[in-house]
């Protein structure tokens, strides 16, 4: 039998769980408790993995900078045309996602690009909620604002055309 992505029914070299794993050993965490102590401090940024839709569905960390993990790469490096400016300040970034395993993985990979103050958020927004911690519900989650990315890649590639 075959999975739908057309591999045959065995085990990957490595799987999502090795992978959240070796992220943890990486990296540093913090409790819902220790980020309820860090809230309020300008040294901070909250940076939240979670889809657009569980976002609007769930809420959010007040406060937190919506960056899906899917273009999480493209948003911290300055040379992208995604590059997101929240990035370029020398503040601790908290990464949290729904149970945390992709912050876990967003706190690993930017800080082997070079982000030098990374930490996530254990048990993620679920352990958060649990915890009693703070909740805002955006009417509108602003995200990555792609509407104006997209007219600076549009004029990025023009500009390199002419």
């Amino acid at each position: 039998m075959e999975h739908a992505i057309g591999m045959p029914n065995k085990a990957l070299k490595i799987g999502y769980d090795a992978l959240v794993s070796a992220a943890r050993r990486d990296i540093d965490e913090v409790t819902p408790e220790g980020l309820t102590e860090l809230l309020g401090s300008d040294k901070i940024v909250l940076i939240d993995v979670r889809e657009i839709r569980e976002v609007e569905r769930d809420g959010r960390i007040p406060g937190a900078f919506h960056c899906p993990r899917g273009m999480l790469e493209f948003c911290v490096d300055p040379a992208s045309p995604y590059f997101q400016p929240i990035f370029g300040e020398r503040r601790r970034y908290v990464f949290y996602c729904a149970l945390d395993w992709r912050s876990a993985l967003a706190a690993q990979t930017v800080q082997n690009m070079g982000v030098p103050d990374v930490v996530h958020l254990k048990g993620g927004f679920k352990a958060w909620k649990a915890a009693g911690g703070a909740v805002e519900v955006p009417a509108k989650v602003p995200a990555l604002g792609f509407l104006s990315i997209s007219r600076k890649v549009r004029s990025a590639l023009h500009q390199k055309t002419t």
